[in-house]
Parts: structure tokens; C-alpha cells; sequence
């Protein structure tokens, strides 16, 4: 590939990021908390959290597609080709325009001609059944600590923005930005809305999230598992690494980001509340290959 072609398609690859995370800033719906009434509110501070692996043993997206093949979505073989390609994109983390068109069209024939309010429902129904039980205790004990004290915690993952906000709503926090699938009338069309929110597109819904909702940056906390999200975790003024990938691990050293690890059979670490405050603060591929066959009636 010569050097004007990669140039070309880096800009394209940015461009395509950068609209992906103001479409899922746009989309992000603040959830009412009412047990927090009596909390005080920090106005400028919040906590971003991935979730695959981070907030959830494994990938969101592909227990909600184990959810779905058990009610006849797709088939089991379909599951196991999605997991194995899912793994490949994780693990590889190179992106390319191609790629991601791939990737993009994949995901449109998983929502196209389903209903919001179907995919809603059964994403309900599906965490109440796969996911509840893999919520990490500490992770979620890291983001309570946030929300206890009077701060806004948003999920940012490459999953369906339905799904995340489900996930967030279980756990009680804030909000969710997700990927973003278009509908009309309450029925998904088979167009994403920018594209997947994955890589540097999670930095840019960070950023106009914060813009939208007046956080400054310096004073909020990011936590990912993967080394694809170091551009959300280089955005805000605390950057905490958790069950990090190896690449992560290394990069988490050498910038000098906390690293929590609750993978391990050992007693997780007990919470400082200091360490992770701090002056920052005091979410795989929506459907990386996911081969859908349509349901026939």
C-alpha cells in the first residue's frame, strides 16, 4: 500500500471515529437514579468504564448472542464463528477502513428489520439470564465508589447502545455510550449511525459527552481491559488499567496508570479510595463477525 493510500485511509479511519463518538454521545440517555437524592452532586467529575472484561467476565455482545441463539436468532455453529472472530479482532486490534465496513455490514444483518422494542425486551430478558452473575465485584465496587461520592458513571463500549444502557440501568448507574443502529418507527433499518464505537470513536464520545454535560476531563477517571481503549484512557486525568491485556499492562507502566487486576484467585486488592480518586475524579466489535440468519416465521 503506498503512503498516500495509508494517509488517505488513516483519515478516513479518524473521521469515521470521530462520528461515531459524537453519534453516541447524542444518543446517551441519562438514567434517573432516585437513591441517590441525598447525595451531593460533583458536577464536573465522572467515571468512564469499558465493559468487556473490565465491568464483564467476557464480551456483552456475545453472551446477548447466546442469548438470541437459544431463542433460534441464529445457529450454534453462527455462535461459535462469531466467538472465534470476535477473539481474532480483539486480539489483533488493527483496524482498517475495509475492516470496519466488514464489521459494519455484519452487525446491520443482526438488527435489521428487528424492533427496538423486540431487541430491548429480549436484551432484559438475556441479562437477567447471562450476564447479572459476571459482573466483576470489584469493578462494580470501583464504580459505586464513584457514584458514592455524588459523581456520574457512564459505560463506553462498541456494544449496542440498548444493550449498554441496559447494563447501566441494572447496576444503577448513570448512563451508557454505545454503538448506535438506526431506527425508523421503532424498527432498526440496517444502518449504523456513524460507526462502531470502538478504539479512538470511545475518546471522541468521551469528550462530547463531557462537553455536552460540562465535565472537565482533568478531574474524571477511565477504566478499560484493553489496550485499544488507550485513547479514552489518555483523555481523562486518571487512567486505571483492569484485567489488563498484556499491551495495556505494559502501557499502563510506563505512563504510570493505576492497575487493578481482579481476575485472580488471590482476595482482590481492597479499594483506595485516594489512590483512585486521586485528582481525576476525588467498554470487542459490536458485532465483530457475527454471521446472523434471519428468523423465518
Amino acid at each position: 500500500m503506498s503512503s498516500l493510500r495509508r494517509g488517505e485511509e488513516r483519515r478516513e479511519l479518524a473521521r469515521l471515529a470521530e462520528e461515531a463518538g459524537q453519534a453516541s454521545a447524542e444518543a446517551a440517555v441519562s438514567l434517573e437514579r432516585v437513591d441517590t437524592v441525598d447525595t451531593p452532586i460533583d458536577l464536573t467529575a465522572a467515571a468512564f468504564f469499558d465493559v468487556d472484561n473490565t465491568m464483564m467476565m467476557g464480551a456483552s455482545i456475545f453472551h446477548f448472542a447466546r442469548g438470541l441463539a437459544a431463542r433460534k436468532f441464529f445457529t450454534n455453529a453462527d455462535l461459535a464463528r462469531f466467538a472465534w472472530q470476535q477473539m481474532m479482532f480483539r486480539v489483533g486490534g488493527k483496524e482498517s477502513v475495509e475492516g470496519i465496513r466488514n464489521h459494519r455490514e455484519q452487525a446491520l444483518s443482526f438488527v435489521a428489520g428487528h424492533s427496538v422494542a423486540e431487541l430491548a425486551e429480549l436484551g432484559e430478558e438475556i441479562y437477567d439470564e447471562l450476564m447479572a452473575d459476571r459482573i466483576w465485584p470489584g469493578t462494580r465496587a470501583l464504580a459505586q465508589m464513584h457514584l458514592d461520592a455524588g459523581q456520574r458513571v457512564w459505560l463506553v463500549t462498541a456494544t449496542p447502545v440498548e444493550l449498554a444502557t441496559i447494563i447501566a440501568r441494572r447496576l444503577g448507574l448513570t448512563g451508557a455510550l454505545g454503538t448506535v443502529a438506526e431506527s425508523v418507527d421503532g424498527v432498526f433499518t440496517g444502518k449504523l449511525v456513524g460507526e462502531m464505537l470502538h478504539g479512538p470513536a470511545k475518546a471522541h464520545a468521551v469528550r462530547s459527552l463531557a462537553a455536552r454535560e460540562g465535565l472537565d476531563l482533568r478531574r474524571c477517571t477511565a477504566y478499560s481491559d484493553s489496550a485499544n481503549d488507550v485513547p479514552m484512557l489518555s483523555v481523562v486525568g486518571t487512567a486505571v488499567a483492569v484485567n489488563p491485556d498484556g499491551a495495556l499492562r505494559d502501557a499502563a507502566r510506563k505512563r504510570g496508570w493505576e492497575i487493578r487486576d481482579f481476575r485472580t484467585g488471590r482476595k482482590a486488592a481492597k479499594i483506595g479510595v485516594p489512590s483512585v480518586l486521586g485528582a481525576g475524579a476525588v467498554a470487542g466489535a459490536v458485532a465483530a463477525g457475527l454471521a446472523y440468519r434471519r428468523r423465518t416465521a
